[in-house]
């Protein structure tokens, strides 16, 4: 047998490895709780579900004794990449993601379009809400995303909605009006401070309001901040927002356009239909804390892996549709859409008396697509391996998107039906005969696919996913001439997207050097690192490592909580951080309550969301443990942790812009960016300018 530079395990080996850890993890079943408690007869006796395989034990202990036998050393291997590469444009409405990738970047960038807009400068609690508030009408749009297969039960069981930040942003761009409201109120409380943001329920709708402080709003009113129909409420004075409830007393004078209209000082009331406003007739259900932020939407790229982000659907051919979505039929084009929207109109949003107005197709969904073709003759491919020997190679993805599909049929919701297409798709050449596994929870369960003339789909097994491991069953040395491509295709949203503007345009380039691993979302994904409690319990500890003996910089944490109706805001909600195996912790969110204040119905979701994240010490390489509990019993229903880790090496990126314009149909420039050289670059454009794609390429010095 031959052995790699990082090492090989034979057979013999392993199968003394998986004898010794079972006795081990026996001998300890003895002394404590058995770490099967709480799961499922399918977890619990490690039988995979029909067209699976599995680990050997579905014990979840087991699993991360054994896996940290298969997890290579790569100390000896010149790893790189890029990690975190994010572009900004001086497009005056739509720059890229470098505007908006946090929620510090974000609010520079709502306070100096508020500048620019309203000729002053952002300075009250009220001027940041309205500015939060008209970026959130510019780049999100009203729309069914598809869910997530958040509890490992199918995409239509249960609360599936995608609460979480940053993906309702990047991966999707739109949302029914209790999805971007719960999302949104992560964005608010980091704005203003905790819980100053809620989902109200009225009539056939759900809204949002802010909670307010200062000058006319003393030591504090909610008031209404609904982008989802595009409505805010002044007083007759024109110098506070109106409440939800004060709203309501009052619906026909204060939902009157023709009321007093110079209150409004041009911020849209019915924007979108002038028959919105009339939701607010009822004033029935709280939400607190409905929704979450997880980590900043980071790219990672190996050697020999593209991304490439179109603006509009059809991919490369223009015809080819793979979204993640309701599908609206809309203008002959499938998937998900808006005609009632301020999306792709900005310029008209402050002042207009006509409101957005309907247009087929306004705003769609864009896809983010990834071509990797690793390299064998070199060291190069392992940037992506988390697993290797003599009989397989195993590679990681992971994305701030979510993966895509081409639906079966035309159907409303055919994207959950099987037989989907153009998610992920493997490519090798026509004579290769090894197997090829694919898992989205971490390794805990594995379906297998034959090659049939060198390609497979295994989008079925993908779609809806941010994550997953993909098994080669040959060793490295046998796949260097099997012209390996995975080719994965996410849906995105392109108001994220930078824009080269008319006339020239200047870009400006900068990366973190970094990467993101998770254990979750979904439940599955977070159980195979449960180490002590349980979900569905008061307590539950996850762990992680960076992989490939990464060293870990940031730790993101959320639960998902059944907190009760009413909630009680007397408990107090802790999420705790270890970096010794649980010897030591501190606290990552301390003394997290649910607040009370103002108005409020008789009703409330009996669910909430607790979460945070700190930066970690330099050099953070061991395993990183986060601990969930609280004093009230409350239980936690779903939890997840991530980890941000630095990229090794970090190599340039090479970018390059797609067009038309008056001057030319089909434009292409490229520009190098050294990962710590000059980063900006001016395009010459001309007017008229129609964007096709944006690509990432590593450039491996």
């Amino acid at each position: 047998m031959t052995i790699t530079p990082i090492g090989i395990y034979h057979a013999l080996f392993l199968d003394r490895a998986f004898a010794f850890f079972h006795q081990r993890i026996l001998k300890r079943t003895q002394t404590r709780e058995s770490p099967l408690k709480g799961l499922n007869a399918e977890e619990a006796s490690g039988v995979p579900s029909t067209n699976t395989t599995s680990l050997r034990s579905g014990n979840p202990m087991f699993r991360r004794e054994i896996l940290g036998l298969v997890i290579l050393s790569f100390g000896s291997v010149a790893l790189a990449g890029v990690g975190d590469p994010q572009i900004q444009t001086d497009h005056p409405w739509y720059p890229g993601e470098l505007s908006c990738s946090t929620f510090e970047r974000l609010q520079t960038t709502q306070a100096n379009l508020f500048e620019r807009e309203l000729g002053r400068p952002v300075k009250t609690d009220q001027d940041r809400a309205l500015a939060a508030w008209m970026w959130r009408n510019l780049n999100y749009a009203h729309g069914e995303e598809g869910k997530e297969n958040l509890w490992g039960e199918g995409f239509t069981s249960g609360d599936t909605t995608t609460r979480e930040y940053w993906t309702g942003l990047f991966a999707h761009g739109f949302g029914l009006c209790g999805t971007t409201h719960a999302q949104w109120t992560a964005e608010l409380n980091a704005l203003l401070g905790h819980g100053r943001g809620r989902t109200v329920g009225v009539t056939g709708h759900n809204a949002c309001e802010v909670f307010l402080t200062g000058g006319p709003y003393g030591d504090g009113q909610w008031a209404l901040l609904d982008h989802d129909v595009s409505t805010v409420v002044f007083d007759s004075s024109g110098s506070r927002l109106l409440s939800i409830q004060e709203i309501g007393d009052d619906l026909t004078r204060w939902t009157n356009p023709d009321f007093l209209p110079d209150r409004q000082h041009g911020w849209p009331l019915g924007g979108l239909h002038p028959d919105d406003p009339q939701a607010y007739r009822e004033f029935r259900v709280v939400e607190h804390l409905p929704g979450y932020a997880g980590p900043p939407p980071m790219i990672n790229l190996r050697a020999g892996e593209t991304l490439r982000r179109y603006f509009q659907p059809g991919l490369e051919d223009g015809q080819t549709y793979v979204y993640w979505g309701r599908n609206y039929h809309t203008a002959g084009i499938p998937g998900p859409e808006r005609s009632r929207t301020w999306v792709n109109q900005p310029e008209r949003f402050i002042g207009s008396s006509e409101g957005a107005g309907f247009s087929p197709g306004r705003a769609r969904f864009g896809n983010a697509v990834y071509t990797y073709r690793p390299s064998f003759h070199t060291g190069r491919y392992r940037e992506g391996v988390i697993s290797e020997n003599s009989q397989q190679v195993t590679f990681e993805f992971q994305t701030p998107f979510i993966i895509a599909a081409t639906p079966p049929d035309d159907s409303d919701w055919g994207i959950y039906k099987p037989g989907c297409r153009n998610g992920l798709v493997v490519r090798t050449h026509e004579t290769a005969d090894f197997p090829v596994e694919v898992t989205v929870d971490r390794g805990r369960t594995w379906s297998k696919h034959r090659f049939i003339n060198g390609m497979v789909d295994l989008t079925d097994q993908v779609k809806g996913s941010r994550q997953y491991w993909i098994r080669c069953g040959d060793s490295a040395k046998n796949l260097r001439n099997a012209e390996l491509e995975i080719v994965t295709v996410c849906q995105a949203n392109p108001q994220t997207f930078p824009r080269l503007k008319d006339n020239g345009s200047e870009i400006t380039y900068a990366s973190s050097e970094r990467a993101v691993v998770s254990a979750g979302p979904t439940l599955p994904q977070a159980r195979v690192h449960v180490v002590e409690g349980s979900f569905n319990s008061p307590r539950v500890t996850l762990e992680l490592s960076p992989p490939r003996e990464g060293s870990a910089t940031h730790v993101y944490a959320a639960a998902h909580v059944a907190s009760s109706n009413p909630p009680n805001s007397d408990v107090r909600y802790q999420i705790d951080c270890s970096l010794d195996r649980g010897i030591t912790w501190k606290p990552l969110v301390s003394d997290w309550r649910i607040v009370r204040r103002g108005n409020e119905p008789n009703d409330f979701w009996s669910q909430s969301f607790c979460y945070g994240d700190c930066s970690l010490p330099p050099k953070t390489r061991g395993p990183v443990q986060v601990r969930f509990h609280n004093n009230g019993g409350k239980r936690y229903l779903r939890g997840e942790m991530h980890l941000a880790y630095r990229v090794a090496d970090p190599q340039p990126c090479r970018v390059t812009f797609h067009w038309s314009d008056s001057q030319q149909n089909g434009r292409t420039a490229s520009h190098s960016f050294d990962s710590q050289g000059t980063n900006v670059w001016h395009v010459a454009t001309s007017d008229g300018v129609q964007m096709h794609w944006v690509e990432f390429a590593p450039e491996t010095r």
